[in-house]
């Protein structure tokens, strides 16, 4: 049995969740889209008077060469590289919270929970590049204790870069708990922000969650995007009477029966049906992503376009 930090080291090997190709497809999804919805209202969000200078940090991956002080790096022996940080203003941030907990790396035929994840990223980024404005990441793990960061920019490629600190842990910034989900969070982020939750949320306690989510709200504009995770429990037919499970986050087994094991998929849809009724409640927007790629590009596209659009206007 392999060990939690050696099940996350594991992913390092693994094929991106969302190719060049599948981010190439989204784009253009997304170009179609917006200039129909668009079409004589868009403007440039950008406003100021360019790029400001807010003053020098290490190289991180993603950053471009032609920000290095080649000077002030030459002072540590180019040990580590140093970078000049500019920030571009802009009218809206958008920093997508997503789920990074080792069951969304389950699934069947090699497609895990974890891509659908990645191509809301990838959707909801893409979205932001249109509009020119930055974006950012943060990854939880289960049960929302740990976190890391990757600073809103601006650009395609900075899409690219969440994508990858999504998917290879350890290559994003560690935010230090303080206190709650929403004071962690809140410290973390420098301006109001559009904050989509991208998860499965098949969480213990997700009415605690929603609560914290709901307290961020008053602050940020946090909406959920719920990815269907029924497609993962689906069992083939088994022989067996009963079947031992391996929960691959807690490290622990349990024996279920053969007529549980059946159950499983419709207890998922079950629960996920109930963590959206609860955030309603909590007057928090639901984004519902099914199994069909294409439906579910379009689906969150229309309603990244529509509620950025609310805002601008």
């Amino acid at each position: 049995m392999r060990t939690r930090a050696e099940a996350w080291a594991g992913r390092a090997s693994e094929a991106p969740l969302v190719s060049l190709s599948d981010i190439s497809e989204i784009e253009l999804v997304i170009v179609k889209r917006m200039r129909a919805l668009t079409m004589g209202e868009h403007r440039s969000s950008v406003h100021g008077s360019g790029f400001d200078f807010v003053g020098l940090r290490e190289w991180e991956a993603g950053d471009r060469f032609s920000s290095i002080d080649w000077a002030q790096s030459s002072i540590n022996n180019f040990a580590p590289l140093i970078v000049r940080d500019f920030d571009q203003p802009s009218t809206a941030s958008v920093v997508a919270v997503a789920d990074g907990s080792l069951s969304t790396r389950c699934g069947v035929d090699g497609l895990p929970i974890a891509a659908a994840i990645a191509r809301a990223i990838a959707t909801i980024g893409m979205s932001a590049v249109f509009f020119q404005d930055t974006f950012g990441l943060i990854t939880v793990d289960e049960g929302f204790g740990h976190f890391e960061a990757v600073r809103p920019r601006i650009g395609k490629g900075q899409v690219t870069h969440c994508l990858d600190a999504y998917q290879y842990p350890g290559a994003g910034q560690e935010i230090p708990r303080s206190g709650s989900i929403s004071q962690t969070l809140s410290g973390f982020l420098r301006k109001t922000s559009m904050l989509p939750v991208i998860s499965d949320f098949l969480i213990d306690e997700p009415a605690a969650l929603l609560r914290e989510l709901a307290a961020l709200d008053t602050t940020h504009d946090v909406f959920l995007v719920i990815v269907d995770a029924t497609f993962a429990y689906e069992m083939p037919p088994i022989s067996a009477g009963w079947v031992e499970a391996f929960d691959v986050e807690s490290g622990r087994s349990r024996l279920m029966s053969r007529g549980t094991l059946r159950r499983m998929a419709a207890r998922v849809a079950a629960w996920q049906d109930e963590v959206a009724r609860l955030a309603r409640d909590q007057d928090l927007d639901v984004v519902r992503l099914g199994r069909d790629q294409a439906q579910a590009d379009l689906a969150l596209t229309e309603f990244a376009v529509e509620r950025r659009l609310r805002k601008v206007r």
